[in-house]
């Protein structure tokens, strides 16, 4: 016996006072609805209506019985509106771990679009490179640009950033401006970010048509933090391996200079991470989509762009 259909059919017999009209509100047989009936009965263990020719009523413990399951299909009914609502507008607080430069560049200057679609998620942020132990900090999820070391999350890639070979004009002025990689190695000052995992600099390699080039210059300055090296290039102390993101609206003022265009530097894919979980909650999915169509949208972080293991 189906009791949820038995206990509709009861509610729908009582309420019709026939059994004839209740088949034809719940679109079955009329003997279907005498069998959820008498099934309810056997398994309850007590006889629920009283039935004449003429009408059914019901007995004492059928009047019960009917008060007790109007009210639990309510309660369900209530439940089902609840979690609809709750696809449609999703609350409560979402805790987001985030890489500095995607997140001031990026991400949180596109977020009011974000709140205003979904104006009852309230949002807790953090801005870091390092490793994040999800369960232990209670984040939701993390973004990071490069690949995801942690096998136990669930990573889907949301994008993908390059780089792009620049310093001041003053700077160019001063010291050239190289016409093949292998010129940075000698006379220039690069400037290069720490890897957090390794405590290396990133390696610096260029593309083009076939030949690949790492650039291997010794002098220059390091930073762990890819802003901090951004900055330092501003100042005019050297070349820096710049984010186009990041480095986009100081290429336009000409605050900054771009060289070896022609040559490419691979792509660096861009990844969200959460806990694996089947029923992975409205608030979280909503935002990764979010995340995903702003980082498709903007030509410096579309994913369809040739990307590599960093």
């Amino acid at each position: 016996m189906d009791k949820f259909q038995a206990m509709q059919a009861f509610i729908r017999v009582v309420e019709s006072g026939t059994f004839t009209k209740a088949a034809q509100m719940l679109d079955i047989p009329k003997t279907a609805v005498t069998r959820l009936i008498a099934s309810l009965e056997v398994e309850l263990g007590t006889k629920l209506l009283n039935r004449t020719t003429r009408k059914v009523s019901t007995t004492a413990d059928g009047a019960a019985y009917y008060e007790r399951a109007l009210q639990l299909m309510s309660d369900l009914a209530e439940l089902e509106g609840s979690m609809s609502r709750a696809k449609s507008s999703p609350r409560g607080r979402l805790r987001v771990d985030l890489p500095v430069p995607l997140g001031l560049s990026v991400i949180l200057p596109a977020l009011p679009a974000f709140i205003g679609r979904y104006p009852d998620i309230e949002f807790e942020f953090g801005l870091s490179d390092r490793p994040v132990d999800l369960i232990a900090e209670n984040v939701d999820c993390v973004v990071r640009a490069g690949e995801i070391f942690d096998q136990s999350l669930v990573a889907r890639q949301i994008g993908a950033v390059k780089q792009i070979l620049c310093a001041t004009p003053a700077y160019w002025d001063k010291h050239g401006r190289p016409s093949h990689p292998s010129d940075l190695e000698h006379g220039h000052v690069v400037i290069r970010t720490i890897a957090s995992r390794t405590n290396r600099p990133f390696p610096i390699v260029v593309t083009k048509d076939r030949e690949r080039v790492e650039v291997q210059n010794r002098r220059g300055l390091t930073s762990n933090d890819i802003m901090a090296c951004l900055t330092m290039s501003l100042a005019g102390l050297g070349v820096v391996h710049a984010l186009t993101f990041t480095a986009a609206a100081h290429l336009r003022s000409g605050a900054l200079e771009a060289v070896l265009n022609d040559w490419a530097s691979d792509s660096v894919p861009v990844f969200v991470a959460y806990q694996p979980n089947r029923h992975l909650s409205t608030k979280v999915r909503v935002f990764i989509d979010w995340l995903a169509a702003l980082f498709a949208s903007n030509e410096s972080t579309a994913k369809s762009q040739r990307s590599a293991k960093t």
